[in-house]
């Protein structure tokens, strides 16, 4: 017998060997607000089918868990998977990204119109399957027996991507006639996806799924057609540099040619910026650009090498940062938590920034403060600046698309522009890779180098970092002029060697360690990229050091 500690019911209870989730959530009556979905097993991520062989805690979660709700998002991408194959065998359905609060998803080879009769007969086809409530089997395989299965199923991009994952074993889902893999675990069967839609969106289908703060209601579809810009102009990149997925970013690093994707990739970035100081050269109006974006998109690069470009336009580049400007430590705004709020609007002084602002625009000369955050106060150090006729201002802060934070400022005489790293390299085309995956990474190398912080202590605060971005950010990214795509197709290659030691110290006993371990599992599928291919100008230089900028 097992001794088994189950955190839902609080009690300890011996359980035979091989005993499964299934039945341990039967026998201690575990009830959820939702269905049960998975169970955290001494804080690993497992699915219901997962049998214990030794001591364990045990912790069962629902769809309100980022881990329910990732489960919840990839079986319905299987489904819709299935259900494209079925009704339109000679698609490949392509899941791209995050937008309008669904998934994007295209239909590659459609020779049809993706109308609403198409969508319907889609959508139906799915709720068939709910109802049919068919089991989601996961088996797992000899790796040489696996990528024979993807052979004879023509799925060559999965059999390329697990040539460069060295494991005996590889893990394959079946949904009827159907396998595929999926970048985690999936929900036991069908029948527990009650709750999706799809529709309609620009050329292909949004994939819609309940999210974890309301899981009894879609989101409302909120059209970002800038975003949407975005991705697509990146997408097109990608797929001209002939990189779209892992595997082929693998290849180019085995056969040397990974240097030649760096420098046009590097070439790319630099021109969007120069492009970006052409058209603001062309506003004769404007007298500040305005950089906002989420945390680690990479804000305060594109800040010096937008102004770069504009010093070859002609202008003198006056650069500010917004947290200079924050308000002493003690006046901080407190959360719903009764915690500071370091990212609300008011942790800024408005009135200072909006005054300076306004003195440099009128060409006096005023100084800047230094915002010391160990003091938790500004120092005033003697920075001092006063615009010249060419002057333009350049300023850097999560908040600086909301119309507040330069409410004295006309907009004519505004630049916006919104930073993100909008992932455009795919694991496959079944699994994308999430924007905030590329960001967290980039974050905790960060913090590890400039602040000393462990990626424990770094995961510990992402969820608050999130939760601020989507009160803060988001609702403003479509006030941008335009935006920039901070991602870089290589650089999770680049970032490995610097993340996977820092997440390999998440120790088991930490909550934790189910995100470290996810991390891990999503940069084992990357070849080591050197670091003296990248060049000391490149976005990626702001978190691992080496930059020729100065932060």
């Amino acid at each position: 017998m097992i001794t088994v500690f189950c955190k839902n019911s609080q009690q300890n209870r011996d359980y035979a060997f091989g005993t499964s989730l299934k039945e341990i959530a039967v026998a201690e009556n575990v009830k959820l607000d939702y269905p049960i979905l998975g169970a955290l097993v001494n804080n690993k991520v497992r699915d219901m089918s997962y049998r214990i062989y030794r001591p364990c805690v045990i912790n069962f979660f629902d769809i309100t868990s980022e881990y329910g709700n990732d489960m919840y998002m990839r079986s319905l991408f299987f489904m819709l998977f299935k259900v494209v194959s079925d009704v339109l065998p000679q698609v490949h359905l392509r899941i791209l990204h995050s937008i309008s609060g669904g998934k994007y998803c295209a239909l590659d080879g459609c020779d049809q119109p993706i109308d609403d009769v198409l969508v319907g007969k889609l959508r139906q086809r799915m709720f068939d399957l709910v109802k049919e409530n068919l089991p989601f089997r996961r088996m797992e395989l000899p790796t040489a027996e696996a990528l024979s299965e993807y052979a004879r199923h023509g799925m060559e991009e999965k059999e390329r991507l697990f040539r460069y994952r060295k494991r005996i074993y590889t893990t394959i889902y079946a949904l009827g006639d159907k396998i595929n893999y999926y970048y985690g675990f999936l929900v036991p069967s069908t029948g527990y996806l009650t709750l999706f839609d799809i529709e309609r969106y620009e050329s292909g289908l949004l994939l819609k799924s309940p999210s974890r703060k309301h899981p009894t209601s879609l989101q409302n579809t909120r059209r970002s057609p800038k975003l949407f810009t975005a991705y697509k102009y990146y997408k097109e990149a990608v797929q001209w540099l002939g990189v779209p997925y892992v595997y082929n970013l693998n290849e180019k690093i085995v056969a040397g040619e990974i240097g030649e994707i760096i420098s046009v990739n590097e070439a790319f970035q630099e021109n969007r910026f120069a492009d970006i100081a052409r058209e603001i050269r062309q506003r004769q109006s404007v007298k500040m650009v305005l950089i906002s974006g989420p945390s680690s998109s990479g804000k305060t690069t594109s800040c010096k090498r937008i102004s770069v470009q504009l010093a070859i336009q002609g202008y003198h580049p006056v650069q500010v940062s917004v947290d200079d400007f924050f308000v002493e430590r003690e006046e901080t705004p407190l959360d719903e938590k009764g915690e500071k709020d370091f990212e609300a609007l008011e942790a800024i002084d408005l009135q200072l920034f909006n005054n300076t602002l306004l003195q440099l625009m009128e060409g006096k000369e005023v100084e800047l403060p230094t915002f010391d955050f160990q003091q938790g106060k500004k120092l005033w150090l003697g920075k001092k600046v006063q615009m010249k006729a060419n002057s333009i201002l350049v300023i850097e802060g999560i908040h600086c698309l909301n119309p507040k934070l330069t409410s004295a400022i006309p907009d004519d005489q505004k630049y916006k522009i919104f930073v993100s790293a909008l992932t455009s390299v795919s694991i496959d085309s079944q699994n994308p890779i999430p924007t905030t995956d590329n960001r967290l990474i980039r974050r905790i190398v960060r913090d590890h180098k400039y602040r000393g912080y462990s990626a424990l202590e770094t995961l510990r605060r992402w969820q608050s970092v999130r939760n601020g971005e989507a009160r803060n950010i988001f609702p403003y990214q479509e006030n941008a002029d335009v935006m920039v795509n901070s991602a870089l197709i290589f650089e999770l290659g680049f970032l490995k060697p610097y993340a996977v030691p820092l997440l390999r110290e998440v120790p088991e006993t930490e909550p934790e360690y189910a995100e470290a371990r996810r991390l891990l599992k999503f940069l084992s599928y990357f070849k080591t990229i050197p670091e003296d291919n990248i060049p000391t100008s490149s976005i990626l230089r702001e978190f691992v050091g080496g930059s020729l900028f100065h932060y």
